[in-house]
């Protein structure tokens, strides 16, 4: 069944004051909360309020990277979730980006496929409560358990950009989470995580009819993303190498002016979704009938605030689309 999700949480309110805005959201229809990790809060912190604060809505982490904790840290944060929402708790787990990775975490980015499968595999053996000892292709785990394994073990997803992660989700884990891609990019890519698997969309929305606006804002968070090299190749794959080539050749230059001026408008439309808010619904609408089973906004604000824009985008005014 289709499900509106929200990217959470949102930066212009502090995270101990969401509590009244994340009742709101579900009262205008969002009934799932989807976490993020760059640079601000963590993943799991934000979950775990939301946990109690509306105990009715599911919670998801999109994503929780593969190399920036251990192992069975990862697994005791996700349990300690799992706890938290019986049944409510998707756990998001993917490579990330040699950015967050290596830049920021000093930390090596070295066969992210495999570092990725590895953890899928060893949290499977985790939450059902197995001691484990494993040696897995790239790391190995000697007797751990957790101690307090969930009683239902929570759905995990893997981030996944080309054919071959996407494959890998389909394979290893409940399905996939995808992000940065059109909704006609999604008919390509939903099927390769296979039938019956779940896929979860991040989908970037800007609710105004501000097109210049919205244009010139949205060509910085694309840039920020696609000359990272895994966002990048992922876009060659899908097509878009000839459009975005003078980006990509301006940002090695090192004239970020430049690259950022180089992103065609219809890029920028292809990617971040803006317009009136029915609009938008119809557009998010589109990556629904991709095959997509979440759609998990993140509003960007860009010409409208981001708590105005999640407001303007209420699924239940969009219920007669």
């Amino acid at each position: 069944m289709a499900s509106y999700g929200l990217t959470i949480p949102l930066n212009e309110i502090p995270l101990v004051e969401h509590k009244e805005f994340l009742k709101e959201a579900q009262s205008l229809g969002y009934s799932e909360l989807w976490s993020a990790e760059t640079a601000g809060y963590d993943a799991f912190s934000p979950l775990v309020l939301a946990s109690d604060w509306v105990p009715e809505m599911r919670i998801g982490t999109a994503i929780v990277p593969a190399f920036t904790r251990g192992p069975a840290t990862i697994a005791m944060s996700a349990a300690t979730l799992a706890n938290l929402a019986p049944g409510r708790f998707t756990l998001g787990v993917g490579a990330s980006s040699n950015v967050i990775v290596k830049s920021w975490n000093g930390i090596d980015f070295e066969r992210p496929y495999q570092k990725t499968r590895d953890l899928v595999r060893f949290l499977k053996l985790a939450m059902e409560g197995e001691k484990v000892t494993q040696s897995f292709e790239t790391f190995e785990v000697d007797g751990f358990r957790l101690t307090n394994p969930p009683a239902k073990a929570p759905e995990i997803l893997i981030a996944a950009l080309r054919e071959q992660m996407l494959k890998m989700a389909g394979r290893e884990a409940d399905g996939a989470i995808i992000n940065w891609l059109s909704s006609s990019d999604a008919k390509r890519v939903v099927p390769l995580v296979g039938e019956g698997k779940k896929v979860v969309a991040r989908v970037f929305v800007a609710p105004s009819e501000d097109d210049k606006t919205v244009r010139n804002a949205a060509r910085y968070a694309i840039a920020a993303y696609l000359n990272v090299p895994v966002y990048r190749e992922f876009h060659r794959w899908l097509g878009r190498g000839e459009s975005l080539g003078a980006m990509w050749e301006a940002w090695e230059a090192g004239d970020r002016k430049a690259a950022v001026a180089a992103i065609p408008d219809e890029v920028v439309d292809d990617l971040v979704v803006h317009g009136t808010p029915d609009d938008c619904r119809r557009k998010i609408e589109a990556y629904f009938a991709a095959g997509v089973e979440v759609v998990a906004v993140a509003v960007l604000p860009y010409g409208i605030s981001e708590v105005e824009g999640v407001r303007a985008l209420s699924p239940k005014d969009g219920a007669d689309l």
